[in-house]
């Protein structure tokens, strides 16, 4: 994590951190990018998408928010990534100011009760955000399940939103933002998120590895930038896309190469929103044998940050 700016900036209302918690796949990277109105988080509908803790800095003229994406908490921790997620996630949890607990409509899985359980050893106040409340079929379910949640546990407050449709959102800001201390802002007011350019483009590249390929083996790929060099109107990027054995390279690359094409295709258009200019991609696929559950392999691909 990036150090804050030690120039002196005057204080502010409000000013603090924010923790985004829950279990995987209930919408806390689309909440952070709707909050912020940028993408600094990739999204994808498979769980655990998120594999780091992500800052989105949210400036108002009266107060400072530093939204934490984290890792979903989950119960499997099989390999030694699995291991690093969650204790990404536990981790965030320190020195908090405020947490938003993710949960997705009227949905509520062992998972959720897990995240609520190590939440009782939080003192921060504690938000509950009800994520895709626009997709509950049944809105007469809704009021029940809010009395429900609030029975849990002494919330700070309940706030029914939808991230992708943006509805209600100024709300759950209201609430977060009254609850941060006062003090100097953590960030310059120029600066959106603690992640440089290219972790920022690793990640749009891991992006479309998760929405290209099948259930299993994205989550055994990784992304590393190897090359990155910024010139008038052009941004160069080589990266590597890792994998864990010989047969998995072959099903990245795709026939003739087409879905490795395909990834990078969509990677660079990706990449040239974000940056407003054109962009030269090479992707190359390599081996790193059984990397998800070794501990020196998830250190060199920055999984131990």
């Amino acid at each position: 994590m990036n150090e804050p700016s030690s120039d002196a900036i005057p204080t502010v209302e409000h000013s603090g951190l924010c923790a985004l918690v829950g279990r995987p796949n209930v919408g806390k990277s689309t909440l952070l990018n709707a909050l912020l109105g940028e993408k600094v988080s990739i999204v994808t509908r498979k769980p655990q998408t998120t594999r780091h803790r992500i800052l989105g800095v949210l400036n108002r003229p009266d107060a400072q928010m530093v939204l934490v994406d984290t890792p979903g908490m989950h119960q499997s921790a099989k390999r030694a990534l699995n291991r690093q997620l969650n204790r990404a996630a536990h981790g965030a949890l320190e020195d908090i100011d405020v947490v938003v607990f993710v949960v997705r409509g009227t949905e509520w899985k062992e998972d959720d009760q897990r995240v609520l359980e190590r939440l009782a050893d939080v003192d921060a106040p504690v938000i509950v955000a009800v994520n895709q409340v626009d997709r509950v079929q049944d809105k007469r379910l809704l009021l029940p399940h809010l009395e429900w949640l609030a029975e849990q546990r002494d919330f700070a407050a309940l706030v029914p939103v939808s991230a992708t449709r943006g509805e209600n959102l100024d709300a759950l800001e209201r609430e977060t933002i009254q609850r941060l201390p006062s003090g100097p802002p953590l960030f310059p007011a120029d600066q959106i998120t603690d992640r440089d350019l290219g972790f920022r483009l690793g990640e749009l590249v891991r992006e479309q590895l998760m929405l290209n390929l099948g259930d299993e083996l994205p989550y055994t790929t990784s992304v590393q930038i190897e090359q990155l060099h910024r010139e008038e109107g052009m941004t160069r990027v080589a990266a590597v896309i890792w994998v864990e054995s010989d047969g998995q390279k072959p099903i990245v690359i795709g026939r003739g190469g087409e879905r490795l094409k395909k990834i990078g295709r969509s990677a660079r258009l990706q990449m040239e929103n974000l940056l407003g200019e054109r962009v030269h991609l090479e992707l190359w696929t390599k081996i790193k044998e059984q990397w998800t559950n070794d501990r020196r392999a998830l250190d060199e691909l920055g999984y131990t940050d």
